[in-house]
């Protein structure tokens, strides 16, 4: 591979925005060199960049893009570089055009799809009464679900948020925490409180929630309920039976948008308890009011280290798969079955 070498120079030449742009020990320049297989070298505002012709014009945008960013005195961190460095590889990977009317817009921020599937995502919960995004952990599932929540309540569309979550230990058992049933089942709506604590501030978040407004239940609270003008969150559907997501989908009401997430490959369900996530997909399936988005590695927006984990997993599990299936019927003994 031919190595090419360019020169970029920042302007205006701002020797505390460089600072933030290089990161503590030039950490923000090593994790950009790693991730485009780049060499980068700094003197002042004038950056030279080693390498491919399309590492070089990635590292260019990346490098431009970030330094903007600090104009206003934000300090980058490596989470901002690394989200920055996604969505140059998903532009790349699949030459998607940008899309600014798909921006969420909460109180506090807003939030950006990244990559094909998240643009998807968006548009389908915008579209359709009932939607599912089904993937691994860190696509962004329930963080743009709750995004997509704030937006409509802050705009009108609904007057009341549901967050719901089946109460499923991971290989923990419910009676051995302390508490009454809500303090047991609060660690598994965490993730939930989070996002719309970064979305609404602790405040206003305690404030709907004292008034009705904001609603974060487990799951079993929802039979016998009929729910209007609501937007419905099911995190974690991937531990419903088929009988609870029935009854969940059959909650709602007029004037209401549900959003359902998943993840098959994380199922805490007993043995021989058949996800409801993965019966429900076979049975809605070919139905166009529902929207389903399928997730996949690629689409990871964690630390890079998750969207590798990821992709190990499943290469572990098709080469099981392989093996399995390639096996002599007669080879098999107890142990096997």
């Amino acid at each position: 591979m031919t190595t090419h070498t360019q020169s970029l120079t920042l302007t205006p030449d701002n020797a505390q925005r460089l600072a933030s742009l290089c990161g503590r020990l030039n950490e923000h320049i090593h994790q950009i060199e790693s991730f485009l297989a780049l060499k980068i070298q700094q003197r002042g505002n004038v950056f030279q960049l080693s390498g491919s012709a399309t590492a070089i014009a990635d590292g260019s945008h990346i490098l431009e893009a970030l330094y903007s960013v600090t104009q206003h005195g934000s300090l980058l961190s490596p989470n901002q570089v690394h989200l920055a460095l996604q969505e140059v590889k998903h532009a790349a990977d699949e030459g998607d055009e940008q899309d600014d009317s798909l921006l969420v817009k909460t109180p506090r921020s807003s939030v950006k799809p990244r990559g094909r599937h998240q643009r998807q995502y968006v548009q389908g919960i915008r579209q359709h009464d009932i939607n599912f995004g089904i993937g691994p952990a860190g696509t962004g599932k329930t963080y743009l679900a709750v995004a997509c929540a704030v937006e409509a309540l802050m705009q009108e569309k609904v007057t009341r948020l549901l967050l719901v979550r089946p109460a499923v230990e991971a290989g923990e058992k419910l009676g051995f925490l302390p508490g009454d049933l809500a303090q047991k089942i609060d660690p598994y709506l965490r993730p939930l409180y989070d996002a719309l604590y970064e979305m609404l501030g602790f405040e206003k978040v305690a404030r709907l929630i004292e008034k009705n407004v904001i609603e974060v239940a487990p799951l079993a609270y929802m039979r016998g309920r009929t729910l209007n003008n609501s937007f419905i969150i099911l995190d974690e559907s991937q531990n419903t039976t088929s009988a609870q997501m029935k009854m969940f989908l059959t909650r709602i009401g007029f004037g209401s948008t549900a959003v359902i997430t998943g993840d098959v490959t994380q199922i805490d369900l007993p043995k021989g308890t058949r996800s409801g996530l993965v019966h429900v997909s076979k049975v809605l399936d070919g139905i166009d009011e529902i929207g389903f988005t399928y997730f996949n590695a690629k689409d990871v927006v964690r630390h890079r280290l998750v969207q590798k984990i990821v992709e190990a997993y499943d290469k572990f599990d098709r080469s099981s798969v392989s093996k399995l299936s390639s096996k002599d019927p007669s080879q098999f003994n107890e142990r096997d079955n």
